[in-house]
């Protein structure tokens, strides 16, 4: 199903369904990686399950969820799975280093607090009811698509050019 679309048509959807999940579940981890998961066939529902307190590390403007979501895949697609296996840790953690360095050249940072920057013109902390108010009402969920589709999109490119070299 998968194959009869192009890279690119791929990587759109990827996008997409990222944004998407990230309004649905108000989360940029869940989202990111769920739209990883079901477009490359990766971990379950515990694994998504897992991603649930990832958004800025407990909601504490510390590494955004998306880039976790998206290198909790990377690390499903491209992970070593015996302590041995150095040459999968290197693959994985070289396409990690890429994924989080195109993540802040788009939105100034890896971390929480640079994204809502970038696109809010300020951070919130999120553990303060007050702020969190404030987040939900500047149309958080909305505007909070671009960064979960970008690192779906860059972790999706990230996996396909390790599965063409497979």
């Amino acid at each position: 199903m998968n194959n009869e679309l192009t890279r690119e048509e791929r990587l759109k959807r990827l996008e997409q369904s990222a944004g998407d999940y990230e309004e649905l579940f108000g989360s940029c981890a869940q989202g990111t990686l769920l739209a990883l998961q079901e477009e490359f066939r990766l971990g379950d529902a515990q694994t998504l399950k897992a991603a649930t307190v990832m958004p800025g590390i407990a909601l504490r403007g510390e590494t955004c969820g998306a880039v976790i979501g998206a290198l909790m895949a990377l690390g499903m697609a491209l992970g070593r799975e015996k302590h041995d296996d150095v040459e999968s840790l290197q693959r994985a953690v070289r396409a990690a280093r890429k994924l989080c360095g195109r993540f802040e050249k788009e939105f100034g940072g890896c971390n929480c607090r640079d994204v809502q920057h970038r696109i809010f013109g300020r951070s919130f902390d999120l553990g303060d009811s007050n702020d969190l108010n404030e987040f939900v009402k500047s149309d958080a969920a909305r505007k909070c698509r671009m960064p979960a589709g970008k690192a779906a999109r860059f972790a999706g490119e990230l996996i396909m050019d390790a599965m063409e070299k497979a």
